[in-house]
């Protein structure tokens, strides 16, 4: 390998994991020692031949099939005993999916995350990935795993080879296969010309492209996608999607992705979750979701300080539904453009200023803002809970590097 893949010194971990070096370095010896203890615990006599099955599919009864690549049965995290991120999450992601997880900002979207990619323990309840309990060995599951998170952790000052070289050797790929593997995916992610330039002299495109290559290089089955195509201009992002698409469909990948683009979620993903304030309040293929909402969407809005209008519009014939939501009306119907004309006229009637209407289709858009109350914003930054997660992150792992 090139001189810049040298463990130590100033070059932090760049892979798929994303830890600093020592912290990858004390990782090994926690997964050393997890390794000894899970053949203590197979050896031992409490260890009847009638318990291995369920030891070995992490001891849990959990729904969905024992086979699926990703399993969360009610996991709950509370952070320093009072900030509950997340609350009995539950789902299941098939082998192959390509699986959306949405939720407004604060709702424990990353929370969940890093508990099934095994960078957080969780307080109760069983994660399985890859086949493994992430709690019970969080080494195996790092192993087994891709991850490309949405801020770059491809070092700058090494080449995209270099970076590329580094990660297989931390996933222990044999250097003859690494040297073959390596060549074909710079190639593939068209990084090929410039695989021996320093990353910092990347495009934001070519960067991205890089650090999939990296997070692939020691041929996971599943791969975590953590807002992968934030900053990325649309012909970025169609670019990306296409490698994605290409890699599911050669090498099987299952695809785990957290976006906040939602028309990205909706022509991509084959099943989708939404949660929120730490629950799933929804889930099922984008078309069951849409299609759930039960028509078209009327928006009303009327001058400030006019009277309460709900029950003058749920009144009205072919009205499904009416919230309020930021001041506007929202009536769910199953005509929208026959509706219009009726609910301004209702409104109208009842001494109501009606300062503007719009008609919406059933979208992904309408899905998310029935179901958490909340419109997805992109520009949202970290919330309190997102704090709390690193906060917990970084704990761990000086306790860990401690040991």
């Amino acid at each position: 390998m090139g001189s810049g893949t040298g463990f130590g010194g100033r070059h932090a971990y760049p892979g798929a994991l994303a830890f600093p070096f020592g912290f990858a370095l004390s990782w090994t010896r926690a997964a050393t020692s997890q390794a000894k203890r899970a053949t203590e615990d197979l050896s031992s006599p409490e260890l009847r031949a009638g318990e291995f099955q369920t030891y070995l599919s992490g001891r849990v009864a959990v729904s969905g099939c024992m086979t699926d690549p990703i399993i969360a049965e009610n996991l709950v995290k509370v952070y320093d005993g009072k900030i509950r991120a997340v609350e009995g999450v539950s789902f299941h992601v098939k082998e192959g999916e390509l699986f959306g997880f949405l939720g407004p900002n604060g709702a424990g979207k990353t929370t969940t995350v890093q508990m099934l990619t095994a960078n957080l323990r969780p307080t109760s309840g069983t994660g399985l990935t890859a086949g493994l309990d992430v709690s019970r060995d969080p080494g195996g599951v790092k192993r087994r795993i891709g991850l490309v998170f949405q801020e770059s952790t491809a070092d700058g000052d090494l080449t995209g080879r270099e970076n590329m070289e580094l990660q297989a050797a931390l996933y222990s790929v044999p250097t003859s296969e690494a040297r073959g593997r390596i060549d074909s995916l710079l190639k593939r992610m068209h990084v090929g010309d410039a695989a021996d330039r320093p990353v910092k002299t990347y495009s934001g495109g070519m960067r991205r492209r890089l650090e999939l290559a990296v997070g692939i290089v020691h041929s996971p089955k599943i791969l975590f996608l953590d807002e992968p195509t934030l900053g990325l201009d649309p012909q970025g992002r169609a670019g990306f999607w296409q490698y994605i698409q290409e890699l599911r469909k050669e090498l099987g990948l299952t695809v785990f992705l957290t976006t906040h683009y939602l028309d990205e979620a909706d022509n991509l993903c084959d099943r989708l979750a939404i949660i929120d304030h730490g629950k799933v309040v929804a889930s099922g293929t984008p078309a069951e979701l849409k299609d759930g909402l039960g028509g078209d969407v009327v928006t009303l809005r009327v001058k400030e300080g006019d009277r309460d209008l709900t029950a003058t519009l749920r009144a009205v014939t072919g009205a499904l539904a009416v919230n309020v939501q930021d001041g506007s009306y929202r009536v769910k119907c199953t005509n929208g453009e026959s509706m219009v004309p009726l609910l301004v006229q209702a409104a109208a009637g009842s001494g109501a200023t009606v300062t503007a209407v719009s008609l919406k289709r059933p979208s992904l858009d309408e899905v998310f803002l029935e179901y958490t109350g909340r419109e997805f914003r992109e520009e949202e930054g970290p919330s309190a809970t997102d704090m709390a997660v690193r906060i917990g992150q970084v704990r761990q792992n000086l306790g860990r590097m401690g040991r």
